[in-house]
């Protein structure tokens, strides 16, 4: 059961449960109009996501999870994030996010006839490439426990 002044964080895609933890610290999401700080007893609300990085710190340890799109909601304890995507960063393939940027900014600089649809899909390809290899990158570097791995828990 969670602490009083902690958090429940869910984060939910349509294919399976991404992430689900109790005695949250602190949740820093990627918002529309810009990132939002969750602590406990946070204001109810629902907004919508952008594409991002959404932290969680629990008890000194920050996990990384990588989302594009979806809702989040927030209530005095709890924070569910229902993501179009989402994926811990360890679960990141820097090789394969590596080879979506290149053909993504192969699709950008050879546009053809498919005119502005097709660029609208390769700057999203692009941007989401871009996302996954800056925190794949990032977690590969230092390397440090995340919540559930050490003997805190």
């Amino acid at each position: 059961m969670a602490s009083v002044d902690k958090l429940t964080v869910e984060i939910v895609t349509g294919e399976r449960i991404v992430f689900t933890e109790e005695n949250v610290d602190m949740v820093v999401a990627p918002g529309i109009e810009g990132s939002l700080g969750i602590l406990p007893h946070h204001a109810p609300l629902v907004t919508l996501l952008s594409e991002g990085e959404l932290r969680i710190t629990k008890a000194g340890h920050e996990e990384s999870i990588v989302v594009f799109g979806g809702f989040m909601e927030v209530t005095g304890d709890r924070v569910i994030v229902l993501a179009d995507t989402a994926e811990r960063a360890e679960e990141i393939d820097l090789a394969r996010a590596e080879a979506a940027r290149q053909t993504a900014e192969r699709s950008l600089r050879e546009r053809g006839p498919g005119g502005v649809q097709d660029l609208a899909v390769a700057e999203r390809a692009m941007a989401r490439s871009a996302v996954r290899l800056r925190i794949g990158q990032r977690r590969a570097g230092r390397r440090v426990p995340t919540i559930g791995s050490g003997s805190d828990n």
